[in-house]
C-alpha cells in the first residue's frame, strides 16, 4: 500500500499568498505528517521555526520560475537559503540554453548550485511542458552528468501548461534511475489517482497544493 503522505511536498508557490496561508501549510503539513513543504526562498526561515522538530523538509525554489538567472545568482539563491534552514533545493533549469544545445552551459548552472547545495539533495526542474521527448531525455542525461540529486516535471506556471505527465515521468525515471537520480513529479497533480499513477511512472517525489484532498481521497 502506498503512503501518499510520506511522497509530498506540500506545496505553496503563489505570488499572492498570504502569511496566515503559510502558517496553514505548515499546520497542514505537520497533522498529516507530510514528507516536506515547498516554499519560495523568503519563507524558509519562517517554514523552519514553524516546523522545527516536526520531521517535515523544508524546501525551496531558486531561479524561479524561469530559470533564466546567472548561474552565480541562483548559486547565491541556494547559499542564502541554505544559510536560513532550507533541507533541499529546487532549480529551475535554463530552457533556452537547452533549446540552443549549449549542454556545456547547463552542465555547469547545475554543478555551480549543487556545490552552493553542498550536502544537501538538488533537485532540477525540467519544464517538460516546454520539451520534446528528445528534450526531457537530454536534459535528464545532462542532470545525471552534473551529478543532480533529481529531476523534476514542472514549475507549475507555464500558462496553459499540463504540468506533470505519466509518460514524461516514466520517460525521466527510465534515464536517470540506473544513476541513483530520482523523480519528483509536480505541475497538476490535484487526487489521489493522479498521485498513485506519477509514483507508479517512477516518481519518488509528488510537488502539490493539493495534499490534503489526495490523502483524504
Amino acid at each position: 500500500m502506498i503512503r501518499l503522505n510520506e511522497h509530498i511536498e506540500h506545496t505553496l508557490l503563489k505570488q499572492d499568498a498570504k502569511l496566515e496561508d503559510f502558517l496553514k501549510l505548515f499546520e497542514e503539513a505537520k497533522e498529516h505528517n507530510f514528507l516536506g513543504v515547498c516554499i519560495n526562498p523568503l519563507y524558509v526561515k519562517l517554514a523552519k521555526e514553524n516546523l522545527k522538530d516536526s520531521g517535515v523538509k523544508v524546501v525551496t525554489v531558486v531561479g524561479f520560475p524561469l530559470g533564466a538567472n546567472k548561474t552565480e545568482v541562483k548559486a547565491f539563491e541556494t547559499t542564502k537559503a541554505i544559510e536560513d534552514g532550507a533541507d533541499e533545493i529546487d532549480m529551475v533549469i535554463n530552457v533556452s540554453k537547452l533549446k540552443d544545445k549549449d549542454y556545456d552551459f547547463i552542465i555547469n548552472d547545475i554543478k555551480t548550485v549543487k556545490s552552493a547545495c553542498k550536502d544537501k539533495p538538488l533537485k532540477v526542474i525540467l519544464e517538460t511542458d516546454l520539451l520534446t521527448k528528445d528534450e526531457i531525455k537530454k536534459a535528464c542525461e545532462l542532470c545525471v552528468k552534473a551529478k543532480a540529486d533529481f529531476v523534476k516535471t514542472s514549475t507549475g506556471f507555464v500558462k496553459n501548461g499540463l504540468g506533470a505527465q505519466a509518460e514524461d515521468v516514466k520517460l525521466m525515471y527510465e534515464t536517470v534511475s540506473p544513476y541513483g537520480l530520482k523523480v519528483k513529479a509536480s505541475g497538476g497533480i490535484r487526487d489521489k489517482e493522479t498521485a498513485i499513477k506519477m509514483i507508479e511512472a517512477g516518481a519518488e517525489r509528488l510537488g502539490t497544493s493539493s495534499g490534503v484532498k489526495i490523502v483524504k481521497g
